[in-house]
């Protein structure tokens, strides 16, 4: 795992951003952020983007990038952003300390 400003990133995580990346020719990181709304307050939201803000913190790792914007880091800190592949299905996952509520959509927290 590779952690940087207090959020974790797993070898999972970084592994299938990897090859959701080597797909694309016009994207280069995974955008993380977190947006207002969703059922409990908060929720997470993934976006594939070319190019980062002055402000991004840039997790790397490989051909693997992931950015988070600074706001967004403020309600991450000491997170850990997991990929999860099970009988459920695939899925982004983040395990966030701060949150102490959630939903069953698993994207959505309060604070």
């Amino acid at each position: 795992m590779t952690q940087e400003a207090n959020v974790t990133v797993s070898d999972n995580a970084f592994n299938r951003i990897e090859k959701i990346l080597s797909d694309q020719t016009d994207k280069s990181a995974l955008r993380v952020s977190v947006e207002g709304g969703g059922c409990s307050g908060f929720s997470y939201k993934f976006d594939l983007v070319d190019g980062q803000g002055d402000d991004d913190l840039i997790l790397e790792k490989g051909n693997a990038r992931i950015l988070i914007d600074n706001l967004s880091l403020v309600y991450m800190s000491g997170s850990e952003i997991d990929f999860v592949d099970d009988l459920m299905g695939q899925s982004f996952q983040i395990k966030n300390p701060n949150a102490i509520a959630s939903c069953g959509c698993g994207t959505s927290f309060s604070i």
